[in-house]
């Protein structure tokens, strides 16, 4: 059965009006004359049997059914831009895009990555950082990896840890005035945290049934691996995510004052572009990055 589509080139002019909020700017963006840009728009709303544009001694401006149909077409161009960009790139069967928060990057995956190239010398990967989870209907990646406060729901998705929170601290700081014995006593110490996780410490201290300090003040770094590496610096007491800080713990680098660790809802997931079949790269370093969360007691 033939599709019932609108004339294309008309679409294409109305996007970039509205786009534009202006049929000049719309003109010069195409390389066509104003009256073009017109005459393209006015097809199209005969075509659809409706009207689009106010047309405003001013300017223009969508209609309530223009705003809504501007939408969904943007939507639409949209994947046909990430889709024709996708087939003209010609990514490489072996090239593995990964997109990461920073933190989880320098202090968990980058330190195990050699093995993975050493088992799958013939994968080349390629990691971007970035605090937000991919949009594979437009980000040029196949596995993003990122915390949720709950598990997502739906395919796609794989749980690699559980959030586990404890403070830690340099050793020194433990030496020194004013003491560290009990949770109250962070009150008189430089709380440190990153600014995307800003309910670790009262998630923490609330657990501890401490009262009057607030988690939120201190010191705040734009990801959780400054704020680890200023906790070594003995700057102040961090929040951290076990998992990041086990290498620490184990050489003394950092220590946990207090035996109290508190378990969230949350965790780590990987997720993956949804199409089938999932290409061997991206089983590949499903089942490793699985394994060597399972081997270091995720």
């Amino acid at each position: 059965m033939s599709r019932r589509l609108p004339p294309l080139n008309a679409l294409r002019v109305f996007e970039a009006a509205a786009r534009c909020g202006n049929f000049t700017r719309a003109a010069q963006e195409l390389f066509i004359t104003q009256g073009a840009v017109s005459r393209h728009v006015a097809t199209l709303e005969d075509w659809l049997k409706v009207q689009l544009f106010e047309r405003r001694r001013h300017g223009i401006q969508l209609t309530p059914a223009g705003q809504s149909y501007y939408h969904s077409m943007r939507v639409a161009l949209d994947q046909i831009e990430h889709g024709t960009r996708q087939l003209q790139q010609s990514p490489d069967e072996w090239l593995l895009r990964i997109k990461v928060p920073p933190t989880f990057a320098i202090r968990w995956l980058i330190p195990r990555l050699a093995r993975f190239h050493a088992r799958f010398p013939h994968i080349d990967v390629q990691i971007t950082t970035s605090h937000k989870p991919a949009d594979f209907d437009r980000d040029d990646v196949d596995v993003s990896i990122h915390s949720e406060a709950r598990p997502p729901t739906g395919p796609g998705y794989r749980l690699l840890f559980r959030e586990t929170l404890l403070p830690v601290c340099a050793p020194a700081l433990l030496e020194r005035e004013p003491p560290l014995h009990e949770p109250a006593d962070l009150a008189h110490h430089v709380l440190l945290r990153s600014l995307n996780r800003p309910q670790d410490w009262p998630t923490w201290l609330a657990a501890a049934g401490v009262e009057g300090i607030d988690g939120n003040r201190g010191l705040k770094f734009e990801n959780a691996a400054m704020a680890y590496q200023a906790a070594a610096e003995q700057l102040g007491v961090m929040v951290a995510v076990l998992p990041f800080v086990r290498d620490d713990l184990a050489s003394g680098r950092l220590v946990a004052p207090f035996d109290l660790r508190v378990s969230t809802e949350g965790g780590y997931f990987m997720a993956w572009r949804p199409q089938a079949p999932t290409p061997q790269r991206v089983r590949d370093f499903e089942a490793w990055i699985a394994a060597e969360a399972e081997a270091a007691g995720e």
